[in-house]
């Protein structure tokens, strides 16, 4: 039998949890993936899978051309027309109970 190292990490329980989860219904341990993961890097010479920053729900004005940010200013407006609008109470008290703001 190979020699082994042992890997030390910290993550958050929650996402260890539930990583746990889809890994036993692959019949996969994580000692397993995590050693398939970093065979991958050595065999690819790269991270093996994309990492990017999720995309905002709403694009950033910079990033919009002039008929996407039209399109978003009519959402607004159109919103205002439906009395689809909150009080400034109202979003304090979302961004309280939300982020603790």
């Amino acid at each position: 039998m190979s020699k082994t190292a042992t890997v030390y990490a910290r993550v958050e329980p929650e996402i260890k949890e539930q990583a746990e989860a889809v890994l036993n219904k692959l019949g996969i341990s994580m000692s397993e993936m995590v050693d398939m993961v970093l065979r991958q890097i050595v065999y690819q010479q790269r991270i093996p899978f994309e990492i990017s920053l999720p995309k905002p729900p709403i694009p950033c004005l910079d990033e919009m051309t002039l008929e996407e940010f039209n399109a978003e200013l009519q959402k607004g407006l159109d919103d205002i027309a439906a009395g689809r609008v909150f009080t400034m109470d109202e979003v304090e008290a979302r961004m309280k109970e939300r982020f603790g703001i």
